[in-house]
């Protein structure tokens, strides 16, 4: 028990100084926006629950028994227009000079139109892409939340079952995710709500992978070990599997392991969702 809670405070005191980098007096707040989508967020209890497989990829071994304290995460991936307000009010690049978003790649779904960062239409309610690392971890501290650990990305997709799909065991079909689908063909979020997880969660599997806050580092996954320092150059984890993963790929274990996902770039398959 000493251990879980030495856990659970270092995380804690992790992400407390994380906000306190990215404070939102330097930024107009995401609470002045009518932004009501950025308060849809799912509940999930606080727990243990097994994390990742002793079937799977390397990558995913040894399963292992993860508490963690409750925590609220968002129903559905952030979406175009969501983000382009943030950078409407931010701007593409960090203080510092670090990208945001890679507004100048060709995949990118956000553009400068009449004077404003707008969503290109048609795709306002597609999940974001082409957003860095240091872009969601911006985007969710001016919304006031955080972006989620891998361990809490994985409780929100799996529950407590140790399932291999959100939705269950059945392979993944056109009717729970949306993957095998060509070059940046995303769906629209929300599309697939026979997808959900155990808490309701959304697009947990397929159309985007998403950045979370941890180092991709072995497991087993531990608060205290340097994976959640928000300041380490390190390649991040991403979870869930995109459009263009097979359905193999899209289950509640997989990291990412062989996408190409530099946390300096956008890419064209991955987005990402915020935790509070």
């Amino acid at each position: 028990m000493r251990r879980i809670l030495t856990d659970r405070t270092i995380a804690a005191k992790a992400l407390i100084a994380l906000a306190a980098m990215f404070s939102t007096s330097l930024w107009p707040s995401a609470a002045n926006t009518a932004d009501k989508a950025a308060e849809d967020m799912v509940t999930i209890p606080a727990g243990s629950f097994r994390m990742g497989s002793d079937q799977g990829a390397a990558d995913e071994r040894p399963a292992h028994s993860v508490t963690l304290a409750a925590f609220s995460i968002d129903r559905l991936p952030v979406t175009n227009a969501q983000f382009a307000r943030f950078l409407e009010a931010v701007g593409p690049r960090s203080p510092a000079g670090n990208r945001y978003y890679d507004d100048d790649d060709g995949d990118a779904r956000i553009h400068r139109r009449d004077g404003r960062w707008l969503a290109d239409r048609g795709f306002e309610d597609h999940p974001a892409n082409e957003v860095s690392w240091a872009g969601s971890r911006a985007y969710c501290v001016w919304r006031n939340a955080r972006l989620p650990t891998e361990a809490e990305w994985e409780k929100a997709a799996r529950g407590t079952d140790e399932r291999r799909y959100p939705w269950g065991n059945a392979l993944a079909d056109a009717g729970r995710a949306h993957y095998g689908a060509g070059f940046n063909v995303t769906a629209a979020a929300g599309t697939h709500p026979g997808g959900a997880s155990p808490y309701g969660m959304q697009d947990a599997a397929g159309n985007v992978w998403q950045w979370v806050s941890s180092a991709y580092r072995p497991y087993p996954w531990r608060g205290d070990d340097g994976r959640e320092d928000p300041e380490a150059d390190v390649v991040r984890a991403t979870r869930g599997g995109g459009h263009d993963s097979p359905g193999s790929e899209i289950t509640t274990t997989q990291r990412g392991r062989n996408l190409s996902r530099s946390p300096r770039a956008g890419h064209h398959n991955i987005g990402f969702r915020c935790a509070r």
